[in-house]
């Protein structure tokens, strides 16, 4: 999730937490993470989400974010267990950055030469390790313009792609990466809000009664999470970024803002 106001993201991980074994196969643990200013709240579980007490927990708590990211695991690679467990977190440039990975990188084992090493055994925690150590040696001065960066990432991301199914969310708490190897989908809630129903749990919210005429929210899935929405469907080898809520240019015409104001809930 990425949004213009802090929002909570209750109604949208109720039906997300069913797929980890419930209403889906991925039962091999689960995370989620929310940007608070320059802090994570980081929660991790190798449980499977629908029986999970910590997502219950946070199925109930209304945490308020800009930028959230939730990974549930059907395990490829590295064996079921907490280190393995997405999403992972890295420093880089003085910001945290949360990467989830969707996908299977076969024979992808590049030399780590910088601080940048996996702590567990799974292909997507090596491809995020990688990502970050080239971006750090690319720019060692610091962060570059996001033109710059959303150039950097997606040419990284092109030949991580070439080993296997590569899709992946990437946040550092100011915007959010959402690079498409073969399924993704997104939808934009703004003004006329509407009600949503959930696909995975019989839950309606209507969210005109939540928000104000100024919030602005876009969820990225694997597959939509509501079946009365209009999602948009991203199109394989395609990189986007959200800010404020909203998909924008990032070439090298492009231009990016940043906004905030009061807590929402639209997600």
């Amino acid at each position: 999730m990425n949004c213009n106001t802090p929002t909570d993201i209750c109604f949208s991980f109720a039906g997300f937490q069913a797929r980890g074994g419930l209403t889906d196969i991925h039962r091999d643990g689960w995370g989620i993470a929310f940007f608070e200013g320059r802090g994570v709240r980081l929660f991790l579980d190798p449980q499977a989400s629908s029986a999970s007490p910590v997502a219950e927990l946070v199925r109930s708590y209304p945490i308020h974010s800009l930028n959230v990211i939730a990974h549930i695991r059907k395990a490829t690679q590295g064996v079921v267990t907490l280190e393995n467990t997405h999403p992972f977190q890295r420093e880089l440039w003085g910001r945290y950055w949360v990467f989830a990975h969707n996908g299977n990188l076969k024979g992808f084992a590049p030399e780590l030469r910088g601080d940048f090493r996996p702590v567990g055994q799974t292909d997507s925690e090596f491809a995020f390790c990688h990502l970050m150590e080239t971006l750090r040696a690319r720019f060692p001065e610091g962060e570059p313009p996001l033109p710059v960066l959303f150039e950097a990432v997606r040419e990284i991301a092109t030949g991580i792609g070439r080993h296997g199914e590569f899709n992946f969310l990437l946040s550092n708490g100011a915007f959010l990466f959402a690079h498409c190897a073969s399924r993704l989908a997104y939808i934009v809630r703004k003004a006329p809000f509407a009600s949503a129903h959930l696909k995975d749990q019989d839950i309606t919210v209507d969210f005109s009664e939540l928000t104000t005429a100024g919030d602005r929210v876009a969820v990225v899935a694997t597959t939509p999470l509501t079946d009365n929405e209009s999602w948009i469907t991203i199109a394989p080898g395609t990189l986007m970024l959200f800010v404020d809520g909203e998909p924008v240019d990032a070439g090298p015409a492009g231009t990016v803002a940043f906004t905030g104001s009061g807590p929402a809930s639209c997600g």
